[in-house]
């Protein structure tokens, strides 16, 4: 989600000084939006939004590599019910995980990689 949002940004930079049409600008923003997040980058992000709870397991989360109780999440409740469950929060959790920008393929990528 970083990347997308620099990359934004640099379109508008480079829009503003009119040095691209629009047009060339549009299929760079496309293109830009639909490159998945990188491995590194969903490492980042669960450092920033996930690890306080999910390195320690604090307030019940499920810790991070914990495979088998991850795989019963998954399977009990669906991913797509899991990434409702982190954009809407929980007792425990607040909406969105700490991760106020990221999208709906930003949440399944870390669930996938807490559950490694």
């Amino acid at each position: 989600m970083r990347l997308l949002t620099q990359l934004t940004a640099a379109i508008s930079r480079v829009l503003s000084s009119r040095t691209l049409t629009s047009g060339i600008a549009a299929v760079l923003l496309t293109t830009a939006m639909a490159t998945p997040v990188s491995a590194a980058d969903i490492a980042t992000i669960y450092n920033d939004s996930c690890a306080a709870c999910h390195n320690s397991g604090a307030l019940n989360a499920i810790k991070k590599g914990d495979s088998v109780k991850w795989e019963q999440l998954k399977k009990q409740k669906g991913m797509p019910a899991l990434i409702e469950s982190v954009k809407n929060g929980m007792i425990q959790m607040p909406a969105g995980g700490l991760c106020n920008n990221c999208s709906d393929e930003d949440y399944k990528q870390l669930i996938e990689y807490m559950s490694k």
